[in-house]
């Protein structure tokens, strides 16, 4: 049940409403972004919701019990604040949204509708459609700690301890001569042995795509040129000369953790837990008869 204010209340009561929807999104990065489906600006807890998306929502629906429930919200990518490279970058993915009812003459007069969480993006041209995840998605997501061999950590968080900052564990270069949506040439990272990079971090510092990450396939050196291939291929090529950086990539195992970075204190997982082999063995009877041993059972 929702408490209305009272002066919002009365100009519902009112019988002639001036009401309009606004959409205050924030995403990962931090940035709070808002959006209305009136035809001017309304300023909703300092935050100016700008119309010129044409932002338009399917009914929102909720499943029995704790099944998801979302909708849809599609726009026009025509606003300084939804520009395709973010989306293609993937700054919305996950971003939290807060719909509002809002009074247009007086956008103090409002309302909390819901709460949703960004899910899957398409991009069509110029127009976008974004599917909005309920709260109760929130509850699939793994808690606490799985009993398993490979580490459970991020490289470099608070429980692996990895200083990302080293230079043996992250470098910055320039998009060289070759390079491809798919894959990235670059001299300055040729004295990092090869798969150095798999698994890591790759990310655009500058240019248009800046801000865009992707995880590393394959790393190679050839007369030393390193080759990165990305699991997620650019929306567009940045150009030559375009800055990134890269982190070492980890593969969760120990002997890597040992080796690579010589952080087996810090090693999230159960290196020495028996295997699913050891769990479906079965006592075995050696009869002796091949090679004259004692019976074991």
């Amino acid at each position: 049940m929702k408490n209305l204010p009272s002066s919002f209340a009365a100009h519902l009561a009112s019988g002639v409403t001036t009401l309009a929807t606004c959409w205050l999104v924030t995403r990962k990065d931090g940035q709070t972004l808002g959006f209305t489906d009136h035809d001017r600006v309304l300023h909703l807890n300092g935050t100016p919701c700008q119309p010129e998306n044409g932002l338009t929502v399917s009914a929102m629906s909720d499943g029995p019990g704790f099944a998801i429930g979302g909708g849809d919200v599609a726009g026009q990518l025509s606003g300084p604040a939804l520009a395709p490279g973010d989306l293609a970058a993937g700054l919305w993915d996950g971003a939290e949204i807060h719909v509002y009812r809002v009074n247009w003459q007086n956008p103090e007069e409002h309302i909390l509708l819901r709460r949703a969480f960004i899910g899957e993006l398409t991009q069509e041209g110029s127009a976008f459609k974004a599917e909005l995840r309920g709260l109760s998605h929130l509850l699939e997501a793994r808690q606490g700690r799985v009993f398993q061999q490979s580490c459970d950590a991020d490289l470099g968080d608070h429980r692996c301890k990895v200083d990302l900052s080293d230079p043996a564990f992250r470098a910055e270069a320039a998009i060289g001569h070759g390079s491809s949506r798919e894959i990235v040439l670059t001299e300055e990272l040729g004295a990092y042995q090869a798969d150095w990079f798999v698994g890591g971090r790759f990310k655009v510092l500058d240019g248009p795509m800046a801000g865009f990450a992707s995880e590393v396939s394959t790393h190679t050196v050839s007369s030393g040129t390193a080759h990165l291939q990305l699991w997620q291929s650019l929306p567009e090529f940045p150009g030559k000369g375009t800055r990134f950086e890269v982190t070492a990539g980890c593969d969760k195992r120990f002997p890597t953790c040992i080796k690579k970075f010589a952080n087996s204190a810090n090693f999230q997982g159960f290196p020495h837990m028996p295997g699913s082999d050891f769990v479906l063995s079965y006592p075995s009877r050696n009869t002796g008869e091949n090679d004259g041993g004692p019976l074991v059972s």
